[in-house]
């Protein structure tokens, strides 16, 4: 009975011996040997985007994401904030449009772009129009329509709309709107628009280009020193819209005609 004893007591501090060796942390240079010897776990994979958003601290897709929509911050064609170099035309009031179903021949329409920016489609109602490209468009009219055809196929080609212009008023020979065909600067729009008239200010004409739909800013051009100096340099590039306006001269300003008692003095002084 006494060896027993002695047994189970010599058994017992093992155990705890043995529990008392799993608990005593592993020395800093035993655990470094360990991990050195413990094979590379594999990195995680990415979306083409490479290991930035992950060391950034964001997942892949939000990242891809967020790339995807600052692509799309600019739709006005600026490349530095992501837009397009040649963003595509978008519509606008008066613009007129031939929408084709193939299909469903029925349904073909041509709309004028309405003063509040819509179009009425046949069977689907109003539609918001102005400023969408036609793509966007045609995507809009297909799922329109889908409530009531199946799988529409819709073409839109864009018909008339208004072509780019600048206008011209004040002192030049034949004011009024022009096209705006070609790149054009100031000095060659007042030569399309019939050139100065003799009581034209040529050192102080006003281009104003609107800015906002509130908004215009003024430019003052002096095109009797570029003609003078023969230096096109300054020569403003002209936008769709700019408005040129060309002053009267002081000298102009005078009355033509005058009445003569007005003029006594100056042409007999010594009545005085």
């Amino acid at each position: 009975m006494k060896e027993i004893r002695q047994a189970v007591i010599v058994l017992a501090g093992g155990l705890l011996a043995a529990q008392l060796i799993l608990v005593v942390p592993m020395p800093a240079s035993a655990q470094s040997r360990v991990d050195a010897e413990r094979p590379a776990a594999p990195a995680p994979a990415t979306t083409g985007g490479g290991t930035e958003g992950l060391a950034s601290g964001c997942d892949t897709r939000p990242c891809a994401q967020n790339d995807q929509q600052a692509r799309q911050a600019d739709d006005k064609g600026d490349p530095a904030l992501g837009g397009e170099r040649h963003p595509l035309y978008r519509l606008a009031k008066s613009d007129t449009i031939d929408i084709t179903f193939t299909l469903s021949p029925e349904f073909n329409q041509t709309l004028t772009v309405q003063p509040d920016g819509y179009v009425v489609l046949r069977d689907a109602g109003p539609l918001l129009a102005e400023g969408l490209t036609v793509t966007e468009l045609q995507r809009a009219i297909v799922k329109a329509c889908g409530r009531f055809l199946h799988e529409p196929q819709v073409s839109v080609v864009l018909k008339d709309f208004e072509r780019p212009y600048f206008l011209a008023s004040g002192e030049v020979a034949r004011p009024g709107k022009y096209e705006l065909r070609s790149d054009l600067t100031v000095n060659e729009a007042v030569a399309i628009a019939g050139g100065f008239t003799q009581q034209a200010r040529h050192s102080q004409v006003v281009l104003f280009r609107r800015v906002s739909a509130d908004t215009a800013e003024a430019h003052v051009l002096d095109v009797k020193k570029m003609l003078n100096r023969r230096d096109l340099r300054e020569d403003w590039h002209l936008r769709p819209g700019d408005f040129i306006y060309v002053p009267q001269s002081r000298i102009s300003k005078i009355r033509r005609f005058v009445p003569a008692s007005s003029t006594n003095w100056y042409l007999n002084p010594l009545q005085f």
